[in-house]
């Protein structure tokens, strides 16, 4: 009859014992078989060998100890066992193939680490598991740095590729659902690759290519919003716009989300020029055409989006990146100080109703704090660039309306007091000059 595969632990057949040992003085006795370890085990077959210099001690060649590195030896019984009967390495989990991965390395189980490792490299991981990965096996050797190749950065190429194919994405009109979901998605990983946390940016910030592309697709963006709202205020003027106001709504929101989301993008790249320049020349159509879609407290988040993109367009100005003529300036102050206090305003209102109605748990459409500051700054900076007569105008009908608390226009009101003030003494020297010329 024929004898079966010696199987471990079987002390009656066993002529080798392993014994486990850790640093910490824990160990474990196993008994084995020398023909199955040398078989599999390079480490076990140099020690059962006649050439090792203690092989004729007594009892070295029928003891071998092991000293294991990490304080579990559950992973070096792994590898003993599947010595004695293959299994798939999948049953571990990943964390468990690497540590038995480890021990197939340090006892020369070439086989049981090729198996390991080939689970390793096509199962899917955790944020622990590439932990784990990243700690052990760069110290395994050259013949598993295969596990790495999904943490490798790649070539400067695909990264602007697929860069631009999620930027072209991102910068589509789409509907709800998950054609909304994706472009969303991809918003949100453009953003995640340009920002400048403990790791670079994984795009270059001044590659003209990507730049050059980026512009093309958000100057696509922006001429859909001009037809937009062209649209919009082609019909107002022709007919009221009953029943399109749902559809028109979205629409609206969807493209002032996107250019919100493209601000972001551009300020990162520090491209904000091209929008700026477009910001301010639609301005009074965008004003007018929220006011037909969106009336009275009617899509306030439509409302406070086109407030944000606002206080970009101006913070980009106010802060001096980039440079508008005068009137350009004057005008923008004036479309939007008045947008943005009634929005403040029916903000208020809106709260106030919402108490009224006992519904006070619901939540409140408005923007961080930080922008309306944000935003207020930028009018106070924008303000102070005018020239004294263009000021006094738009300090004058701030101070008559009823909204005057929004925005705080204090500090501009002040500068130009004072400056009126002396400016005769302190621009004396031109009637001087004029007086010897």
């Amino acid at each position: 009859m024929k004898a079966g595969r010696p199987k471990i632990s079987d002390q009656a057949t066993s002529d080798v014992v392993v014994r486990l040992r850790t640093p910490e003085g824990r160990d474990e006795w196993l008994y084995c078989h020398s023909a199955v370890l040398a078989a599999g085990s390079t480490y076990f077959a140099d020690r059962l060998s006649d050439a090792w210099p203690t092989c004729q001690i007594l009892g070295s060649r029928y003891c071998v100890e092991v000293y294991c590195q990490e304080p579990d030896l559950s992973s070096h019984v792994s590898a003993l066992r599947l010595l004695y009967a293959g299994e798939p390495c999948s049953r571990f989990g990943v964390r468990g193939a690497l540590g038995v991965l480890r021990a197939a390395v340090s006892l020369g189980c070439a086989q049981i680490a090729a198996a390991c490792a080939g689970y390793i490299e096509a199962a899917p991981w955790d944020e622990a598991d590439e932990e784990e990965i990243l700690r052990a096996v760069p110290g395994l050797g050259a013949p598993y740095e295969c596990i790495l190749a999904r943490l490798r950065p790649i070539d400067p190429a695909p990264v602007a590729g697929i860069f631009l194919s999620a930027f072209r994405l991102a910068t589509r009109l789409s509907a709800a659902g998950p054609a909304r979901e994706l472009k969303s998605a991809a918003q949100e990983q453009l953003e995640y690759m340009l920002t400048e946390d403990d790791d670079a940016p994984l795009i270059a910030l001044d590659d003209d290519n990507v730049r050059s592309q980026v512009k093309f697709c958000v100057t696509g963006l922006l001429s859909r919003f001009s037809d937009f709202l062209s649209s919009v205020l082609t019909k107002q003027k022709e007919t009221p716009l009953v029943g399109d106001e749902g559809e028109l709504r979205l629409e609206l929101h969807t493209f002032v989300c996107d250019v919100s989301w493209v601000c972001q993008i551009l300020s990162k790249l520090e491209m904000m020029k091209c929008i700026v320049l477009y910001w301010v020349g639609v301005s009074s159509d965008v004003v007018e055409a929220v006011e037909a879609v969106c009336p009275g407290c009617d899509c306030l988040k439509t409302r406070l989006k086109v407030v944000e993109v606002s206080a970009k367009v101006l913070e980009a100005v106010a802060f001096g990146n980039i440079v508008l003529p005068t009137e350009k300036r004057h005008h923008m102050v004036n479309v939007w100080i008045a947008f943005a206090r009634t929005t403040k305003a029916l903000i208020v209102q809106a709260d106030r109703d919402d108490d009224e109605d006992g519904d006070a748990e619901a939540p409140k459409a408005n923007l961080d704090s930080e922008v309306w500051q944000g935003l207020e700054s930028a009018f106070v900076s924008v303000v102070l660039t005018l020239p004294s007569d263009c000021q006094a105008g738009i300090l004058s009908e701030w101070l008559q309306s009823k909204h005057v608390r929004y925005p705080d226009l204090t500090e501009a009101f002040e500068a130009w007091c004072y400056r009126s003030k002396v400016a005769k003494r302190r621009l004396s020297f031109l009637s001087d000059v004029d007086r010897v010329s």
